[in-house]
This record gives C-alpha cells, sequence and structure tokens, in this order.
C-alpha cells in the first residue's frame, strides 16, 4: 500500500488510470455471442458445461425448487433469513420512494402547444448474479426488487449451476425473499441456472428456452461485463462495472478513528485482488496510523490474502493539504462508495459531485450499504461515477415525450418556426409537413 501527498497526485492517478484493450477476452465474448445467436439452446449448453462444468436438465428452475431453497434457509439459519428479509424490506421502501419521483406530466408551453412526459416501465428485464468465490445472494435483492417496483412485468433472474446443475441455495433462497416481498405471481419472475456471457447473449437474442427481454441489469465479472457492453443496442443494459473501490475522506486524529478506516478499507480490499481501498487523510501521522491498523485487522481477517493482495497492487492513502485539495482529488476519483468522515460533515457534501454511493458520518459504514439499509449496492466503478449513477428503478423505466397540439397563437408559432427551420436544413418534406397544417 501507498501512502503519497497530495501534491504528488495527478501525475500517479494519471499513469494508473490507462484503460488497456482486453483484446483477449472481447474475442471469446463475440465468439459466444455469435454462436449463440445462429444456435441457441445448443450454444449455451456448449458454454454451460465448458465454464461450469454442469449441464442442468433444463435451463429453467421450477418456482417451486426456488421456494424449497428459501423454507431450507429459514429452518438451518433463521438469523441470516431475517436480515435478507429485512433487507428486502428496505430495499423496496426505498425503490418505491424512487418511482414516485418519475412522473407522469403535461404542461402548455403556449396556446395550443402542449408537451408531456409518460413514464413506462420496460416490459420484461433480466437480472444476472454471478456465483464465484464469493456467492453474491445480496445482489439478487439489490437486482429484482427494483425491478418489480419499477413496474416491469416479466423479470428473469439467471446464476450459474454448480457441479449439481442447480445454482447456490442461498441465491435461490434470495430470489425466493425478493419474490416474496414483492408480492409477485410465478408468472412474472422466471429464474434460469446460466452464467456467464453465455446467459447475457442468451437474454439479449432469446433462444428455445430462454426469453428474449428489453433490460439486461446486475454484476459479473469481466466476460459479463463485455458481453454487455458488445450486445448494448440489441439489449438495454444498467452499465458496465469493473472492480469494486471505495475512498473514505476523514480528518480525524485518534486510534479509534484510524481503526475505522482501516476496517472500511479491508471490508472494500476482501473482494479480491483487483478491488481499490482509498483514503483521504489530513496528515502523515494518521496515514502511518491507518496503516498500522490495517496490519492488525490483517493479522486475524480470514479473507487476508485477497485483501493483501488488493492493499499491495493499488491500495492508497493520500495526504491531503487542506479541504479544498481533498474534495478536487475525491471528485476526479469519482469511486464508486465514497465515506466521508469528518467534522462539520454537511459542509463537505455540496462540493462532492462524483460518487455512486455517499456515506456521511462515522456511523455510516459501506458494509450497510452493501446489505441491509435500502440503497442499491450496484454502482459505478473505474471512475464512471463521473457520468453516471447507480442501479435504481431509474434503469428498468423509460421516459417518453408527447406532444398534443390544438389551434392556437401558440400552435402557429411553432410551426412557422419548423417550416422556416426545416427550409434552412434544406429538408423541404419537412417544411411542407408544417406548411399543410398551416391557416
Amino acid at each position: 500500500m501507498k501512502i503519497i501527498q497530495s501534491s504528488e497526485f495527478d501525475s500517479y492517478w494519471k499513469d494508473i488510470t490507462i484503460i488497456e484493450d482486453d483484446t483477449k477476452t472481447e474475442k471469446t465474448v463475440k465468439k459466444i455471442i455469435k454462436e449463440i445467436r445462429l444456435k441457441g439452446d445448443a450454444a449455451v449448453k456448449k458454454y454451460t458445461l465448458k465454464f461450469d462444468k454442469s449441464l442442468p436438465q433444463s435451463f429453467e428452475l421450477p418456482m417451486p425448487e426456488v421456494k424449497r431453497a428459501y423454507e431450507e434457509l429459514r429452518a438451518s439459519d433463521p438469523a441470516l433469513t431475517t436480515a435478507l428479509e429485512l433487507a428486502a424490506e428496505n430495499i423496496k421502501r426505498f425503490s418505491l420512494k424512487q418511482k414516485k419521483q418519475f412522473s407522469n406530466f403535461e404542461t402548455e408551453n403556449d396556446s395550443g402547444v402542449f408537451t408531456g412526459q409518460r413514464v413506462i416501465p420496460a416490459e420484461s428485464a433480466a437480472v444476472y448474479v454471478p456465483a464465484g468465490r464469493f456467492p453474491l445472494f445480496s445482489s439478487v435483492l439489490m437486482c429484482v426488487i427494483p425491478a418489480f417496483c419499477a413496474g416491469v412485468e416479466k423479470v428473469n433472474f439467471s446464476t450459474p449451476p454448480k457441479k449439481d446443475g442447480l445454482p447456490d441455495k442461498k441465491i435461490l433462497a434470495a430470489a425466493g425473499i425478493a419474490a416474496k416481498v414483492c408480492g409477485v405471481s410465478d408468472n412474472s419472475f422466471r429464474l434460469f441456472a446460466i452464467g456467464g456471457a453465455q446467459a447475457i447473449a442468451a437474454f439479449a437474442f432469446g433462444t428455445e428456452s430462454v426469453p428474449r427481454v428489453d433490460v439486461i441489469a446486475g454484476p459479473g465479472n469481466k466476460f459479463v461485463q463485455a458481453a454487455k457492453k458488445l450486445l448494448y443496442g440489441q439489449v438495454g443494459i444498467d452499465f458496465i462495472a469493473g472492480p469494486s473501490d471505495v475512498l473514505v475522506i476523514t480528518d480525524g486524529i485518534d486510534d479509534y478513528a484510524a481503526d475505522l478506516v482501516a476496517a472500511d478499507m479491508l471490508a472494500q480490499a476482501e473482494h479480491d485482488p483487483d478491488a481499490r481501498a482509498r483514503a483521504l487523510v489530513a496528515s502523515k501521522e494518521f496515514a502511518d496510523k491507518i496503516a498500522s491498523a490495517i496490519e492488525r485487522r490483517l493479522a486475524e481477517l480470514p479473507t487476508a490474502k485477497n485483501a493483501r493482495a488488493s492493499l499491495d497492487n493499488g491500495g492508497l492513502i493520500i495526504v491531503y493539504k487542506d479541504k479544498e485539495e481533498a474534495i478536487r482529488i475525491a471528485n476526479k476519483i469519482a469511486p464508486e462508495h465514497l465515506e466521508l468522515q469528518t467534522e462539520n460533515v454537511d459542509t463537505w457534501i455540496p462540493q462532492l459531485k462524483n460518487y455512486g454511493s455517499l456515506f456521511i458520518g462515522a456511523l455510516s459504514a459501506e458494509a450497510l450499504g452493501d446489505y441491509s439499509a435500502g440503497i442499491n449496492h450496484t454502482l459505478p466503478t473505474s471512475g464512471s461515477a463521473r457520468f453516471t449513477a447507480g442501479l435504481s428503478v431509474r434503469h428498468f423505466l423509460k421516459t417518453v415525450t408527447t406532444l398534443r397540439c390544438t389551434s392556437g397563437a401558440g400552435f402557429e408559432k411553432v410551426r412557422n418556426a419548423a417550416q422556416i427551420m426545416a427550409k434552412a436544413e434544406g429538408l423541404e418534406g419537412h417544411a411542407l409537413s408544417a406548411a399543410a397544417r398551416g391557416n
């Protein structure tokens, strides 16, 4: 892990933010996409057997299998079941509040000219959840619940099969909880045991057993992300996500504050060696305290191997000279998760522009957002918070516009203006179309 002064940041950041083309991954994914487009289920079976070492009897899982997994989890681990149900309710509550921010309207811009907006849910969506090193059953709730809260009629869910042909049982149980909380019928929620780029391609094109959808959302490895990127346009996507990251801004000075920062950096670093944990601190002495606290915690952390590799690869503590410099650097990094552990915390917020989610105050651990507080943990990474936001009901909604005209002075003004502009652009057909409606 590196400790640098803020004066060194710009040259350091320039060196590490060069995007390399992953032509090998893209080539592999293009081949998968082409085969699935041409051969459907046969190609899905081929790649499921190749990558997951499994071949389910049927890609689609019957809902009783999902309900059974939920009942088994409730019997074997009631505490986890209760935690998942609480998280699901909070995610639903937050998602429904978000949905209310999108509304239909119509307004009269001028006499006889009414412009409007309609908010329409996608008819169908697919949610993909990986099941690699850490089966992310929490992501099931984070992706499925907003889709239903947005009003999507048909939500499909896919996750890789294990060697027995069935997905991870906790992932299935989470799917059951999402369905229960949203009160959905079996007809509106279908589940599939398909993993990787082949799942994304199957939903983008449709196969003999997999429905074609309008939108695909959810996390995944570089092959899944490459498939989403290549298929955008054929199907809508949420965004392209890379390795997870966190930035903690602190003006702390004592050992307790250092330990909180260390705990939160390690919570991010344990994801995988490509995860990035960073902090902005007010002094070199405090940076050293954080480094010492990290070492103490690593000695007892079961996921220390991943966390150590992550910190060695890209862990960073930046010593800032003043508040303005800290804010400038934070906005440049545009972290997925931004934690603000400072005095007078509200005075920092207005100038912080680029982040996936903001965690305000020392009690607001990023881990709470990851699981149970209700905000979504599927967030923009790799600096993409500069131009996009995290997964929400918005990704399953279309905001379309309407125009209604009646005779009036305002209508005549816009009709005449359109005719003049069309002629100036050389589009005589447009001009004649406008003129046909004149007095």
